[in-house]
């Protein structure tokens, strides 16, 4: 029994190393009233972690994801939130994301920020 626990643990840290791995980072940066990053085009089913980065921004900063003309937080894709504010001066990430084909936006509710467009294709 002891043997099979063994190596259903190994099988399980094999498989979570081998998804980490396939993980994409997604850095986006912050300035005062915008993303430098203006449009991103991703693809569907591929997991994604988004990083956000506060550039002089003078108070905390923030990012929402959601599906394009669904921007009530009841639509926002919650796994996107960043797991922390962002300081002036830090990054945080959020948790991973996996998307469906289609539009999306993106924006800071702290940092008013325009949406930008994030095109999701299969």
């Amino acid at each position: 029994m002891k043997k099979l626990i063994f190596t259903l643990a190994i099988m399980a840290g094999a498989l979570f190393s081998v998804n980490a791995q396939k993980t994409k980072t997604i850095k986006l940066e912050q300035t005062p009233g915008q993303f430098t990053e203006t449009e991103l085009t991703l693809n569907a089913g591929k997991a994604y972690v988004f990083e956000i980065k506060n550039s002089g921004v003078d108070h905390e900063v923030g990012f929402v994801l959601t599906p394009a003309g669904k921007t009530e937080a009841k639509h926002h894709v919650k796994e996107a939130y960043v797991t922390q504010t962002v300081k002036n001066g830090e990054s945080k990430k959020s948790n991973v994301v996996v998307l469906e084909a289609g539009e999306y936006v993106y924006f800071c509710p702290l940092n008013p920020t325009p949406q930008y467009k994030i095109t999701v294709r299969e």
